[in-house]
């Protein structure tokens, strides 16, 4: 029977985070985006115990106006790190207004997924701003439960210099919360992509829990769910792979 031993885990991940960042930004600083959701708050928390407070930079990014801001300042005033503020919002509409008036040139229209996708980026694009500017690594926020069915934005969310929940599913995640002693309710909040009023588990048609325990244990009772599960991860595998190149023979 699979069990999860969530302390042993985190000391684990706390002391290669310190492994990395010894061999691929020795003195450099974590740069983290914080939304106040579970991931970006755990991933923030690692990082604090793994490197002290003094080398972790949040940055809030809203879209406009970001109605959970306070759950991503409260995560800020928890651990007591840096953080700056960077709103995306004019950046989203001057460059969606751009691209739609090109896009109406060739016939097309600005797609619904593009919608969904362009502030991810403008999002990665604000974090590594920041980090060149602060002598920093940027930190991929993403779950294995998420990568596993492509629930990210490449180059969006997807990004990222080093990836400390990449290998842990949400219920791992959430188990290495608690014991990072975290606000709860920062911990058990419910994913949503913020746009369509949904939760994560709404857009995907089953829960992480569901999901975990298919990953972990090979196990799942419904064939209808397990079949959509193993479709949108055979679709969504290019997105964990290195962009493929030729090679001279």
């Amino acid at each position: 029977m699979y069990e999860f031993n969530a302390k042993q885990v985190k000391d684990q991940v706390v002391q290669w985070i310190r492994d990395w960042f010894s061999q691929n930004g020795l003195g450099c600083n974590a740069v983290i985006g914080i939304s106040g959701g579970k991931d970006s708050s755990i991933v923030a928390a690692l990082c604090v115990e793994a490197l002290g407070k003094d080398r972790v930079i949040g940055v809030t990014m809203p879209n406009g106006v970001q109605k959970d801001i306070s759950d991503s300042m409260k995560l800020i005033n928890h651990l007591g790190i840096r953080y700056c503020n960077v709103n995306i919002g004019e950046t989203c509409t001057a460059l969606m207004t751009a691209v739609r008036e090109q896009l109406g040139t060739l016939g097309a229209e600005v797609s619904n997924q593009t919608q969904v996708n362009m502030p991810p980026r403008v999002r990665m694009t604000t974090l590594y701003a920041v980090s060149q500017s602060m002598n920093g690594r940027v930190a991929n926020t993403c779950n294995l439960s998420e990568d596993w069915v492509g629930y990210s934005t490449r180059y969006g969310d997807a990004a990222g210099d080093f990836s400390p929940l990449g290998g842990l599913t949400v219920q791992e995640v959430k188990a290495i919360g608690k014991e990072l002693g975290l606000p709860i309710d920062l911990v058990e909040k419910v994913p949503s992509d913020g746009l369509c009023g949904k939760s994560d588990e709404d857009n995907l048609g089953f829960t992480y829990a569901v999901l975990d325990r298919y990953i972990r244990t090979g196990e799942i009772d419904d064939p209808v769910t397990k079949a959509l599960i193993d479709h949108k991860h055979r679709m969504n595998l290019f997105k964990l792979q290195p962009i493929p190149h030729f090679e001279l023979g």
